[in-house]
């Protein structure tokens, strides 16, 4: 059984936080709402998310300004809302980060149509929120452009679907992987094997580019869901 994926709704109107909620969860999506940005930026940090649903027009922190926050630590997929029908507002939503936009009123289909082809890309190719990443003081940097980790100054070989797994794990660090998430990163569509041989990249992994692998920094486990990527980015 597919596990659930979590949806974070943002938006001041009861009605669309339960119109949209009811027929999200008819599709077996896990389904969050807030009614502030405040109230928004507090669930994203203790939940998994894996989408957002955000309204602009919020009564305290604005839509924008939540987005502005939520990107400075996370390429989580996120769609806007809003009544505003101006060009002008449609394109700040976009160049702060978000992956697309629709006005109000809307179609649910339409809304989720649009959520699962988002979902679709950025699982195919997720976007890192910088070129080059440094962790723990420089303990670990990864360089997208030049595809290059290194530890401790010295450069690290990983396997190319260590690489791929690492890669994914940095550009969501708020993501909790499973094991059948790292598969389709890590491996095409041919591959009918065991989801287990992911812990074995995992070990892998970890041997590399942790000080303890018994004790990991980086690379950690969530019980009983999968793992996530960890570390003080500087």
């Amino acid at each position: 059984m597919a596990q659930e994926r979590h949806i974070l709704v943002v938006d001041d109107e009861q009605k669309i936080l339960e119109v949209v909620s009811s027929y999200l969860e008819s599709k077996d999506y896990k389904v969050y709402t807030a009614e502030t940005g405040s109230e928004a930026l507090n669930i994203f940090e203790r939940m998994n998310i894996e989408f957002i649903i955000l309204d602009l027009m919020l009564p305290d922190l604005s839509g924008e300004e939540v987005c502005k926050r939520i990107r400075k630590r996370s390429r989580v997929p996120m769609l806007m809302l809003t009544a505003k029908t101006m060009e002008e507002d449609m394109l700040d939503g976009l160049q702060m980060g978000a992956d697309d936009y629709m006005t109000k009123p809307f179609s649910l289909r339409e809304l989720y149509a649009r959520m699962e082809a988002i979902l679709r890309r950025t699982a195919e190719n997720p976007v890192p929120l910088a070129a080059r990443f440094l962790w723990n003081k420089g303990d670990l940097s990864v360089d997208f452009e030049k595809i290059e980790i290194k530890k401790n100054g010295q450069i690290i070989s990983l396997t190319p679907k260590e690489w791929k797994i690492l890669s994914a794990l940095v550009k969501y660090p708020q993501k909790v992987f499973t094991r059948d998430d790292l598969l389709n990163v890590a491996f095409d569509a041919s591959y009918e094997g065991s989801d287990r041989v992911i812990d074995t990249h995992i070990k892998n992994l970890r041997k590399k580019i942790e000080d303890n692998p018994q004790k990991p920094v980086y690379v950690k486990t969530v019980h009983g869901l999968g793992y996530r990527f960890g570390g003080e980015k500087e």
